[in-house]
């Protein structure tokens, strides 16, 4: 038999195809799971609409949406790159399915990869579904959509260093725990719904470093005052990032 008979020949993947491969099945995950859904898609655009409507909270002059809707988008960040892939893979760190994919052809870094990827398709499902909504509740957004996108890069980095960090280094049920509760925290705290000035001084000061107050308010900067490059919030972003993907990567726990 003459060489080159078999084929395909063996051997692994390319990398790109085996990452887009992985981010292929991460993303297929999320959307069949109901409690993501629930986290991700459901419960920012119920916020939306809800206070949207319902003059609960006093967000000050102009239409409620108009301060709403970026809240509402960053939270939407915080939902799928901090609480979801915390939580989701948490669990598969336990279940070693982290553990045997570490062993693929696919390399870690490639994994990781993958799930960055899936998180932000999820994020532009969201996206578009919660500016469709706002748009429909007279949401009228300005600014400039290229500072609103680094802002949700910077956003997704920080988020996704902070929550593969906590996966990475607590019990999955504590991570359960502990996201849900960070997740319920930054929604009162984080300036999403309620304004950092309705807290006092000290609090505010300490508020406004966070992540999803850095967010929040720069996209309102940018979409509801329609100012240029939030520098300042940014800069917030940028350090979290740094700090949450170096973190993550030093002190992950593959098993």
């Amino acid at each position: 038999m003459s060489e080159g008979t078999f084929a395909p020949k063996p051997g692994a993947a390319p990398l790109p195809r085996m990452i887009r491969a992985q981010a292929t099945l991460e993303t297929r995950t999320l959307l069949r799971n109901g409690e993501q859904l629930l986290l991700t898609v459901v419960i920012p655009t119920l916020l939306l609409v809800l206070f949207s409507a319902v003059d609960i909270v006093d967000t000050g002059a102009g239409e409620r949406v108009d301060f709403l809707a970026p809240g509402i988008l960053a939270l939407a960040v915080l939902s799928t790159a901090f609480t979801g892939q915390a939580i989701s893979t948490g669990f598969e760190r336990r279940y070693g399915v982290l553990k045997r994919l570490g062993a693929s052809p696919l390399p870690r870094w490639g994994l990781m990869t993958a799930k960055t990827c899936s998180v932000l398709v999820i994020e532009l499902l969201q996206v578009v579904l919660l500016t469709v909504v706002a748009l429909a509740l007279g949401w009228s957004p300005h600014g400039n959509p290229a500072a609103v996108l680094l802002l949700l890069v910077l956003g997704t980095a920080a988020f996704s260093g902070l929550g593969l960090l906590m996966a990475g280094t607590l019990r999955a049920e504590a991570t359960l725990a502990a996201a849900n509760l960070v997740f319920i925290l930054l929604l009162i705290g984080g300036g999403v719904i309620v304004p950092l000035d309705k807290f006092p001084d000290g609090a505010r000061d300490v508020l406004g470093l966070l992540p999803v107050s850095a967010l929040s308010d720069g996209l309102r900067d940018v979409l509801q005052h329609g100012a240029g490059m939030p520098w300042g919030d940014l800069g917030i972003l940028a350090v979290w990032s740094v700090l949450g993907l170096a973190a993550a990567a030093r002190f992950f726990k593959w098993e």
